[in-house]
Order: C-alpha cells, then sequence, then structure tokens
C-alpha cells in the first residue's frame, strides 16, 4: 500500500491483458449505480488490494476530451473513496473496473456520490457471508 494515503499510483491500475479478459468472463460480480457500472473478480495474488480500469465508451461520450474528463473524475473520486474498500478486502485482492454507461457530462459531486456509492454496495457484497 502506498505511503501517501490519497494517493493513485501506477501500481494500483489494472493493466494486464490476461487480467482484464479474465474479469469480464464468468465469476465476475457486477452491480450498477447510473451512470456506473463495476464489475469485479477476487484473486490470490501480491501487490496492491484493488486494481482498477475505468473505460467510458466511444459511443456514449463521442469527443475524446469529454471521455478524458469522465475518467479524471472517476479516478479522482476513487482516489478520495478507496481506503473503505481497502480496509475492507483485507488480504484479499480484487481487480475493479469502473465503466462509464451515461450519455452525458456530469459534475464531479454527482459522480463522486454515485462512485461512493457503488463502492458502499460493493464492500455490503464482499461482507456477506460466502454461500458453499
Amino acid at each position: 500500500m502506498p505511503t501517501k494515503l490519497n494517493t493513485f499510483t501506477k501500481a494500483e491500475r489494472l493493466c494486464s491483458k490476461k487480467r482484464i479478459e479474465q474479469l469480464f468472463t464468468a465469476g465476475s460480480h457486477s452491480l450498477s449505480a447510473f451512470p456506473l457500472r463495476a464489475v469485479w473478480n477476487l484473486e490470490e495474488r501480491d501487490g496492491m488490494p484493488c486494481q482498477l480500469l475505468i473505460s467510458v465508451s466511444k459511443r456514449r461520450q463521442r469527443h475524446a476530451v469529454d471521455r478524458n474528463r469522465l475518467k479524471r473524475l472517476v479516478r479522482e473520486a476513487f482516489r478520495i473513496h478507496k481506503h473503505a474498500l481497502y480496509e475492507t478486502l483485507g488480504q484479499r485482492r480484487m481487480n475493479l473496473a469502473i465503466l462509464w454507461t451515461g450519455d452525458r457530462l456530469m459534475p464531479f459531486a454527482t459522480v463522486e456520490r454515485k462512485l461512493q456509492n457503488l463502492l458502499q454496495r460493493i464492500i455490503e457484497e464482499l461482507n456477506q457471508p460466502q454461500e458453499s
């Protein structure tokens, strides 16, 4: 874990094509809080508690400027609110993709509120007893 609390380091980014492919196949979990959708899976590995992928569809946002702005907003909101998720994960490791499903720009306060809601729902699902 980084020494500074509110950082988003290179190690926290999900870049591996193999892990991204595994994330979007069977065995992954999913939740939505419009305009965001989260897809995640847990795996056994060393390193950061959570690796994040942020995606904004070109079909939804035609202009690269808008796509980049939305990714920046989501990344900033995650950076601020990730610590509750990290505490819940403990020794588990998570790959997390956050997908933008909306078709228009939103202010940071709205994006932050929606992401916080989504992370809280993920935490609640992680805290539920595992069904065998």
